[in-house]
């Protein structure tokens, strides 16, 4: 995996909000157009990856961009719908829990970035990712950028989305799987969460087996109303 060097900040060297300071210096230089990579979903127990990659537009950024983490559910919400009306080009992708499984958190993280910059409609000139690691195999040239989602608005914007999306999939499989609560802790490992594990097991294909509190627990391959945990899914996926 590429690493490039980080020019990681000290807490007060980062701005009260991202800006799009870095953006407009690649912008000058001829790197147009800049794309913002990011993730969510590397610590749940359960669920994919998500990251998304998006090309704001310099004359039409959305107000209040911030990192995901920053913000309530709703200003997530309006600045996700403001987000795709306004941005030049949005992409998302996932790496699913059994991929997840079969190598590695940060690998399969690295990789949907990947993948949702390959997914632009636009071809970027340069990306910025959060984080110390370059993702292999990008389309073109890029930087890491340690705690980008609160010092770029590009990568913000991509914590948003990737955020927002990754919340309404686990929604969904909270839908189909009730025991768990999905929808609540989004696959995070909360004392109901793991209540819910050990009394009735792992799921096959949600849980991330290789993560350490769930390596030697049993798979449950029957969800509520004695549906298999993959027709569950499948519905997931309809529409």
């Amino acid at each position: 995996m590429a690493r490039t060097r980080s020019d990681s900040p000290t807490l007060f060297d980062l701005p009260v909000r991202p800006d799009f300071q870095m953006e407009a210096a690649l912008l000058r230089e001829g790197l147009a157009p800049v794309a913002g990579l990011d993730e969510a979903g590397r610590g749940p127990l359960a669920g994919p990856v998500v990251a998304a990659a998006v090309i704001l537009d310099a004359n039409r950024l959305p107000e209040g961009l911030d990192d995901s983490k920053r913000l309530s559910a709703e200003a997530r919400d309006r600045l996700f719908q403001a987000i795709i009306e306004m941005a030049v080009s949005v992409s998302v992708a996932s790496i699913c829990a059994a991929s997840i499984d079969r190598s590695d958190i940060l690998r399969a993280s690295l990789e949907a970035m990947r993948r949702a910059a390959t997914g632009l409609c636009v071809t970027p000139l340069f990306a910025l990712a959060d984080g110390r690691d370059v993702p292999p195999g990008l389309c073109c040239p890029a930087r890491a950028v340690v705690k980008g989602d609160q010092r770029s608005q590009s990568i913000a914007a991509a914590s948003i989305v990737a955020k927002v999306t990754r919340d309404r999939m686990m929604t969904r499989a909270g839908g189909v799987t009730p025991a768990y609560g999905f929808e609540a802790h989004m696959g995070y490992g909360t004392k109901r969460h793991r209540t819910a594990i050990t009394e009735h097991g792992a799921l096959s294909r949600l849980h991330r087996m290789s993560f350490a509190p769930l390596r030697h627990l049993r798979i449950d391959n029957t969800a509520s109303g004695g549906q298999t945990v993959a027709q569950s899914l499948e519905q997931l996926t309809e529409g």
